[in-house]
């Protein structure tokens, strides 16, 4: 995914879609100069990561 892509995702009122090594997953929020995205797991939102904007997929 790109960066525009993915800040569309979270300014969207609808629930886009996105996976993270096949986890479906909920981009909580960006650091766009990083390329790093804050997600979690959509059924565990205690397990918070940073991933890469590039290895996120929608779906």
């Amino acid at each position: 995914m790109n960066k525009t892509r993915a800040k569309e995702i979270i300014n969207s009122a609808d629930m886009i879609n996105v996976t993270y090594n096949g986890v479906p997953v909920y981009i909580e929020d960006l650091s766009e100069g990083n390329g790093i995205a804050y997600i979690h797991p959509l059924n565990k939102p205690e397990e918070k990561e940073q991933v890469s904007i590039t290895n996120l997929e929608e779906n």
